[in-house]
């Protein structure tokens, strides 16, 4: 997919998404993203650290320090998503199962909720509360 809007539509989605798993580090949430995505979706630095911040701010993630490893002075930011965070998560991924089932329709893909759906949420998330 050559079309970098869809990531740019969906940037904080996928942010989240990728949080509602785990907490994580900022550059382990880009490899993370490259790898779930197949390479579709690349996201720079300059990119991440602004939406992260944006997410912060609307109080969907939280911001802790962590040391790297033992022996090792590196600390790292780890974000968590929070309640709210994990609302608005289940709320734009609903969303988008909505759409994603449209398209599927309208390009006539058999079981569009069971195999579309989940597989173009970043290869399939565990379901939420039965949505897929």
């Amino acid at each position: 997919m050559s079309d970098k809007t869809a990531l740019s539509g969906n940037a904080a989605m996928l942010i989240l998404g990728l949080l509602f798993r785990r907490d994580m580090y900022g550059y382990e949430m880009l490899e993370e993203l490259r790898s779930r995505s197949q390479n579709v979706f690349e996201m720079k630095a300059g990119t991440l650290y602004p939406l992260l911040h944006s997410l912060e701010e609307k109080g969907y993630v939280t911001v802790y320090e962590e040391t790297a490893g033992e022996g090792t002075r590196k600390v790292r930011k780890y974000y968590h998503i929070t309640k709210k965070g994990k609302k608005v998560f289940e709320q734009k991924r609903t969303e988008w199962d909505v759409y994603a089932r449209a398209v599927a329709n309208v390009l006539g893909v058999k079981n569009a909720g069971d195999d579309l759906a989940g597989a173009l949420f970043l290869g399939g998330f565990k379901p939420i509360g039965g949505v897929l």
